[in-house]
């Protein structure tokens, strides 16, 4: 359970960074249309999740620096949700294969 309120955190806090960011970009720029403001949102959570989780991904790749911290806090926590190995929770599905009745 912990997993899904660290990943439910790291999806809201990149919106709600979009919606501010958007907030700023009106404050100096006169956006009439309610659609090009929807885009400029969804562009500014966009380009704020992925520069964050590249420079998580990249701290990981300096093992464990600060980098890695600062981004991740800025994604919503620290590091990302560790979910459960599944790999044996159920057996691959070999050799179906699809009947059609005929009648």
């Amino acid at each position: 359970m912990p997993a899904l309120f660290i990943s439910t955190m790291r999806t809201v806090v990149p919106f709600v960074a979009g919606w501010l960011l958007t907030l700023l970009v009106k404050a100096g720029i006169t956006i009439d249309s309610e659609r090009v403001t929807y885009v400029v949102t969804l562009v500014l959570v966009v380009a704020y999740y992925l520069a964050f989780r590249l420079l998580e991904v990249l701290g990981t790749k300096l093992r464990g620096s600060k980098l890695q911290t600062i981004a991740g806090v800025l994604l919503g926590w620290a590091r990302p949700p560790q979910y459960p190995n599944v790999d044996n929770a159920l057996p691959p599905l070999t050799g179906y294969r699809s009947e059609t009745r005929t009648e």
